[in-house]
């Protein structure tokens, strides 16, 4: 079931452009929707796309990847091993702010005689480009141009370039301000995924100064002992006459530049805006990694700084961009344009989201917004880290040696639980449990697969056994452990390894028995821990030897994970020919669907959970999504069986199953199911398909569209660590689809067509895929290939 589409403005004001997110006229209604859409980040900083007036916002949001303040959580009635304490992202100091007065009138967007208007997400140079001609109550006309980028090359760092040119002469001031603890925009929702308030104040001065057009602001936490400073500078460039004034205090800092501007001449002020922040270091000292960093930007100059932007972007859509060609409207209801535009939208966002996330996860909703408080959750292993596997593995490996960083947490929560192992957390920041909601947190212990899951795709993708050694092996031991503890051998399932009273990734049917998609990545998970360990037993004993004194593993231990994984029980149906989500599912009523009004969803914010528990309904896709990540342990047929029960039982309340049914519905050769799903995923934000674009970017299914394309309608696998391709196209369908992957250090390029697929070798000593059945090797003396689509049926392991 897919919501429909949200009311946008008008088509005019928001034209198709493949490189562009265009708006072409303001309207306040949609002012939270584009904060969201037009929002710069760098995977450490982010900002809301929000006016550099300082308004009119909905919420604006400068945030930080990791700062956060802890507060209680507080239970109506405890329990033991509840959560104790909330993490919640919040907004640092605002430096994005340039207000404009023309004789000393306000330039205000709601109010103000707009004689042309264009602002873009800029996806080809990673900027926010705006220009305005602006009339004047008094008939003046003053062009406003402002471009803002947040780096990629310089993670701690953002510019704005902001130019001023008048037709008449006047005078002009540009205040270039910050403030820090300024109000949030609060919502009265009762949606559980909106990000918690924090009582008080949340950042308490340290230091503020100024120098010359330089203000230093520093703050701290008080729970979660964090620091921050934020510094500006500022070059200001005109042959007019022109005078500046710079005023600070403890929460607020302002550089006023006056000008008297004469008619024609340009005026160009940069804003440098340089955020650090550390748990440890003094205000002394992260006072002076700001200015030293200040101080490099403002020798390097706005046009460098843009131009190492436009690099890094440039490399990123020459690794990662996916191409289509030859759409037919009917089938899509898009124009070329407009699906080529949103496919780059999504793989935008994730840039933005991960690219310096270093020593930190992807949230939710990247930087976008402040809705799941700033999260890490399994969606950055599952949906997000495929995409960085095969086009920025660097970045995919900082996410996993993060994760790694996590582990001692992650014994200490499994031993408070009782069990031994390691237990990574639902959702966190920190690295600390903060999931309230044990049912639909805690109890999903199946993050622990989905970890070691993402680790054996980077591994397999990047050939690098050196991290699956370093850190990945003592992962893979302590999950495995942790398995065996949670599980027993159940007489009542004959004799097989069950696992009761967890949540699989549908959160509509939590604390069941044998959920069918934990089973099945758990005994992947203690697989590949039995043959990662065997293989460093027996290739690098230096490294056992040390994997050993590390987590004091025992000998027999891999034989107990070897059996549990292949008596693992997973639910079968003989009747219905089907695998049950879990052993009660099939026991319950299904939902009335048909009484059920279009606005009562997300069903969680209007049906107590007890209601939706005893109901056979899904809030994302659960067996079919194990049946697309471990894809050659199922057939055709009994991939298109499951399909075709839980397909009608899924709502569209969670944006992670439209894509994972895309790709589903493509492998079983439904591809009016698979456009149709894979359209939800593209335009689950652009065109706002659940509504709540405007709490930020759903960065989990823009990571889906990727594989949506990729394993779906291109048929790319690599479930046994071998790149193949089994292209599945409506034979009607005359559109092209090109895309590149990084597989171990070398780099292919993949056409698919209508009928026939062409491999190139783009970089690299030489590869071997598959194409359907047949292994072909590329080599720089032979470095394409062209193969028909035979549309055979794929097998199973």
């Amino acid at each position: 079931m897919l919501h429909h589409e949200r009311l946008r403005p008008p088509s005019h004001d928001y034209p198709a452009d493949e490189w562009n997110v265009v708006e072409k006229g303001f309207h306040p209604e949609f002012l939270a929707q584009l904060e969201t859409m037009l929002a710069l980040g760098n995977g450490y900083l982010g900002m809301r796309g929000c006016p550099e007036e300082g308004g009119p916002c909905a919420e604006n949001s400068t945030l930080i990847n990791g700062f956060y303040e802890t507060r209680p959580i507080v239970y109506g009635e405890d329990a033991y091993g509840f959560a104790r304490t909330g993490q919640t992202i919040f907004n640092v100091t605002d430096s994005k702010i340039i207000k404009l007065f023309v004789d000393d009138e306000p330039f205000w967007l709601p109010g103000a005689n707009l004689l042309n208007y264009d602002r873009r997400l800029n996806m080809k140079s990673g900027t926010l480009d705006r220009a305005i001609l602006w009339e004047t109550p008094s008939g003046k006309q003053v062009s406003i141009a402002s471009r803002r980028l947040v780096s990629f090359a310089h993670r701690h760092v953002a510019a704005i370039s902001y130019s001023v040119t008048v037709n008449e002469a006047a005078s002009l001031v540009i205040s270039s301000e910050m403030i820090a603890n300024g109000q949030s925009a609060s919502s009265d929702e009762n949606d559980p995924r909106l990000a918690q308030g924090v009582a008080g104040r949340v950042l308490h001065p340290r230091t503020s100064y100024a120098n010359d057009r330089r203000i230093v602001l520093c703050h701290a936490t008080e729970k979660s002992q964090l620091a921050v400073t934020c510094a500006v500078d500022h070059v200001m460039e005109t042959s007019c006459k022109h005078a500046y004034k710079a005023v600070n205090s403890d929460n607020f800092g302002q550089v006023a530049f006056t000008i008297e501007a004469k008619p024609g001449a340009a005026i160009r002020l940069t804003k440098f805006m340089v955020y650090h922040t550390s748990p440890t270091a003094s205000l002394e000292e992260l006072c002076g990694r700001a200015e030293w960093t200040i101080d490099r930007m403002v020798s390097l100059g706005f046009d460098q700084l843009l131009a190492s932007q436009e690099q890094y972007v440039d490399d990123f859509w020459r690794r990662s961009d996916v191409l289509v060609e030859d759409i037919r409207p009917d089938r899509t209801q898009r124009t070329t344009v407009e699906i080529q535009q949103a496919i780059r939208f999504n793989l935008f966002h994730i840039l933005q989201a991960s690219a310096r996330a270093e020593d930190a996860g992807v949230p939710a909703k990247g930087l976008t917004g402040r809705a799941y408080e700033g999260h890490y959750f399994w969606d950055t292993e599952i949906y997000v880290l495929p995409f960085l596997a095969y086009t920025s593995p660097r970045i995919a490996k900082n996410l996993l040696t993060f994760r790694y960083k996590m582990l001692p947490q992650a014994r200490a929560r499994a031993r408070q639980l009782g069990h031994r192992g390691a237990l990574f957390p639902w959702r966190t920041i920190s690295g600390e449990e903060a999931s309230a909601y044990y049912a639909a947190g805690t109890a999903q212990y199946h993050i622990n697969a989905d970890i070691m899951y993402a680790l054996r795709k980077y591994v397999q993708a990047t050939g690098d056994e050196q991290f699956l050694f370093d850190c990945g092996a003592e992962m893979l031991v302590e999950t495995a452990r942790l398995w065996l503890d949670l599980g027993f051998y159940s007489e009542a399932k004959g004799g097989n390894f069950c696992i009761n009273s967890v949540t699989g990734p549908d959160e509509y049917n939590t604390v069941v028995n044998n959920n069918a998609y934990t089973n099945l990545m758990v005994r992947e998970n203690l697989r590949y821990a039995v043959q990662t360990i065997e293989t460093l037993r027996s290739t690098r004993p230096t490294a056992y030897v040390g994997l050993v004194d590390k987590t004091a593993l025992e000998p027999s231990e891999p034989k107990a994970w070897a059996r549990a994984a292949e008596s693992m029980y997973v639910p079968y149906d003989e009747r219905l020919k089907i695998i049950p989500q879990d052993d009660s599912f099939l026991d319950k009523e299904p939902w009335d669907f048909r009484n059920t009004p279009s606005d009562r969803y997300p069903l969680l914010l209007f049906y107590h959970p007890l209601n939706i528990y005893r109901k056979q309904v899904i809030k994302q896709a659960d067996v079919i999504l194990a049946m697309f990540l471990l894809g050659d342990a199922f057939s055709r047929e009994e991939k298109k069986r499951n399909f075709e029960f839980y397909d009608p039982l899924t709502t569209g309340d969670s944006s992670l199953s439209s894509c994972i049914e895309a790709i589903v519905a493509a492998q079983i050769g439904d591809m009016d199911k698979a456009i149709r799903y894979g359209m939800a995923a593209l335009l689950m934000d652009l065109a706002d398909i659940g509504g709540n674009v405007k709490d930020g970017c759903h960065i989990a299914s823009m990571g889906g569209t990727w594989m949506m394309l990729t394993y779906g309608l291109a048929g790319m696998r690599d479930d046994d660590g071998t790149l193949s391709f089994w292209p599945r196209r409506a034979p009607e369908d005359d559109a092209k689809l090109r895309f590149a992957l990084t597989y171990r250090g070398q780099m292919l390029a993949v056409e698919v067509g209508a009928d026939q697929v062409k491999y190139t070798l783009r970089k690299g000593d030489g590869l071997v895929i598959r194409h359907e059945t047949e292994q072909i090797r590329l080599t720089p003396e032979h470095p394409a290939a062209v193969r028909p689509v035979s549309r055979i049926e794929e097998p199973a392991r």
